[in-house]
């Protein structure tokens, strides 16, 4: 009895649930059976489901030509340095934020560094070749105004390592700041002025106050972006490097070397196999960090 009052108390949230129970259903749940094609020699006449199985052949395929370690490690070493940069300068960006006395200006602030967001990785990558391109290019356009000798970037293998380090924290540490921002909006100002009293200056109540208190926040998106971490971001590695083979070796990850084999080969029930590889990677390597967690502090685990 008591949950059906609560099921009519509440009906009206459920309601407002249900588009994304639906979303989640449709676009997440039902094309999970679409894994079996990973086992699959698939061909458009049988369709997914009544193609003949072929076992691991498909993984088999997968790993023969020796590039999926590069890629693979190429993708766990980017989303690597991603995740330190873009969590650390999120947090220094909140941080700052909360310490600008002026409403105005921090308004103003948080909506410059949040609009990359916004962005369409089609057009950062403009704006990257826009930059670097070798003959008209802001970059070495200065270079040439200056009496210096112009940069082929698109053959420069190692530069591309830094330059997409610091576009994905461009667009994204606006979006993830807000979080952090919300966090530490959050905690009673109570304690700041306790602190101040006591003769705590700002960098003291910074280290003391703020960033303990938002250590479960951190914990918790870490973790999300640790359950990504051996999965390419395709439209920043394609759109901004311009899918340029010259530099194949270094910006190459598992979603960009998926893609370009499908587009090439045909082979659909490779890129499942690659796919279900990912996942499966990814969903070992989130349980056993999120196990570490628990063991350390169980409070900060996700589950």
């Amino acid at each position: 009895m008591r949950k059906k009052r609560n099921a009519r108390r509440n009906q009206v949230l459920f309601f407002m649930l249900l588009p994304a129970i639906l979303y989640f259903i449709v676009f997440a749940y039902i094309p999970m059976t679409g894994i079996v094609l990973a086992f699959k020699n698939y061909n458009y006449v049988d369709g997914i489901y009544f193609s003949p199985w072929n076992g691991l052949k498909n993984f088999q395929f997968l790993f023969s030509g020796g590039k999926i370690f590069r890629v693979a490690w190429n993708t766990l070493a980017y989303n690597a340095v991603f995740i330190a940069v873009n969590q650390s300068l999120q947090i220094i960006t909140a941080v700052f934020l909360t310490e600008i006395g002026s409403r105005y200006f921090r308004k103003i602030s948080q909506s410059a560094i949040f609009l990359p967001y916004f962005i369409s990785w089609v057009i950062v990558g403009g704006f990257v070749y826009n930059l670097f391109n070798f003959e008209y290019g802001s970059v070495n356009t200065m270079l040439t105004a200056l009496g210096r000798e112009p940069v082929d970037m698109y053959s420069n293998i190692g530069a591309w390592k830094y330059v997409l380090v610091m576009v994905n924290a461009w667009k994204w540490v606006g979006y993830g700041s807000v979080i952090y921002l919300a966090a530490i909006t959050g905690i009673d100002k109570e304690i700041y002025e306790a602190a101040a009293m006591e003769g705590a200056g700002k960098f003291r109540q910074i280290f003391s106050i703020t960033l303990p208190l938002i250590v479960p926040q951190i914990v918790t998106l870490v973790l999300l972006d640790v359950g990504r971490i051996f999965k390419g971001d395709f439209q920043m590695f394609y759109q901004v490097t311009g899918n340029n083979p010259l530099l194949y070796e270094t910006t190459d990850v598992i979603d960009t070397f998926v893609v370009r084999s499908l587009l090439q080969l045909q082979d659909v029930g490779m890129s499942s196999a690659a796919g279900l590889m990912q996942s499966v990677i990814n969903f070992a390597i989130l349980l056993s960090v999120n196990a570490v967690v628990r063991h350390v502090e169980s409070d900060y685990a996700l589950f």
